[in-house]
């Protein structure tokens, strides 16, 4: 973890900068990659807000993600990795999808604070972390989560549209693949708490958001390197997958859940020998999506040429 110095600026801290991409230098690939959830900057007066200890804050963390994911830019596609925690502000949810309950007065109207993710803790602030422990020992403002949405949120999806549109327009496609670890066994948060889970889950909101043969290519290639693969269940892919998701306009969107035990200690949040193996299986499986015709990703001639949404 690494906590971040530096001065209040325009209302709050800053994580500077609050995320990267790291680009191929030739793109070759009709894919774009984002670690939305791997950030691990950590700004002292975060801390200071919160009653969880520096372990305890990282428990909603995805870990080492943007690591095992990183080699995609030397196989021809874009990185796009979060600095800024996931518990500070996340960028897999709606711009304002937030808990009346954790703010000091009334929310605006615009706000969604009736999402099953509101109701779990878990909204564009969170409330808590994924094993349910609270975030903070005071009530926040309105302001302060409107600056962290302008600051963080808004940058973040203002590049990973430009990510998209850019390859749209090179491709004719794009396929956001958004890239996310899970605890091994369901939380006091999930549907399956209790339960053991697979190694990988593939989350393309049951075939709306990803044309189904990339999903059952990403399946097979899994599989065949020994991982037990399942879709959906228990996460189908979060806002990012269903807002960018149009396979009718080439523009593809598909959720990669990867099993924490196979590679980390998630109690420590510490980095475990798996690491390579896991690492070495996503960059197999990326350099099999190179192998493929991805012409059938395109949409149909009628919507060829639309931008991304």
């Amino acid at each position: 973890m690494r906590l971040v110095g530096g001065t209040e600026k325009r209302g709050g801290p800053q994580i500077d900068p609050p995320f990267e991409v790291l680009a191929p230098a030739n793109p070759t690939l009709p894919f774009v990659f984002a670690s939305p959830h791997s950030g691990r900057m950590y700004h002292k007066s975060f801390l200071q807000a919160s009653r969880l200890d520096t372990v305890s804050i990282r428990r909603s963390e995805d870990s080492f993600v943007d690591e095992i994911f990183a080699s995609a830019p030397a196989l021809g596609a874009p990185l796009l990795k979060a600095h800024f925690p996931r518990a500070y502000v996340d960028p897999n949810r709606d711009a304002y999808e937030l808990d009346p309950a954790m703010f000091d007065a009334p929310l605006p109207g615009f706000v969604n604070s009736r999402s099953p993710r509101v109701a779990a803790g878990l909204g564009t602030i969170a409330r808590v972390v994924r094993d349910g422990a609270e975030i903070y020992a005071k009530k926040l403002s309105f302001a302060e989560a409107q600056w962290r949405i302008d600051t963080y949120y808004k940058p973040y999806h203002a590049k990973l549209r430009s990510l998209m549109e850019a390859t749209h327009k090179q491709f004719g496609c794009a396929v956001l693949i958004d890239c996310h670890s899970m605890p091994s066994v369901g939380g006091p948060l999930d549907q399956d708490i209790g339960s053991a889970r697979p190694d990988v889950v593939l989350g393309d909101r049951f075939g709306t958001a990803c044309a189904r043969r990339l999903t059952d290519i990403i399946e097979r290639a899994l599989t065949m390197q020994g991982f037990a693969v399942v879709r959906n269940n228990p996460y189908a892919g979060g806002f990012s997958t269903e807002h960018y998701g149009r396979p009718a306009l080439g523009l593809h969107a598909l959720q990669i859940e990867i099993n924490r035990v196979l590679y980390m200690d998630e109690e420590r949040i510490e980095r475990l020998a798996g690491l390579k193996r896991v690492t070495q299986a996503v960059t197999t499986l990326i350099r099999a999506l190179g192998e493929i015709d991805w012409r059938f990703l395109r949409p149909p001639l009628a919507a060829t040429g639309q931008a991304a949404q």
